[in-house]
């Protein structure tokens, strides 16, 4: 389940202001309906640990998508 979430935050990592909240939300709701656990604390728990692991997966997003312009700028400077 937990690569799962990293999976959607490395795809979806651009929109993270919007995927954080729907995939805290969702997977809360997806394990409760499954039967998997119930009641308020299960639902936040579970809704803190799927936006712990979708954050993680947004930070290495983010942080290769800024190697990479760093590096494409660089190119371009020592290309002149």
């Amino acid at each position: 389940m937990i690569p799962t979430l990293l999976l959607i935050g490395l795809a979806l990592g651009r929109w993270w202001r919007v995927v954080i909240p729907l995939a805290t939300i969702g997977w809360a709701i997806a394990l409760i309906v499954t039967d998997t656990g119930s009641g308020l604390g299960f639902a936040l728990g579970a809704g803190l640990l799927a936006a712990a692991n979708l954050a993680v997966g947004v930070l290495v997003f983010q942080g290769g998508r800024s190697l990479f312009r760093l590096s494409r700028g660089q190119a371009s400077h020592a290309a002149r």
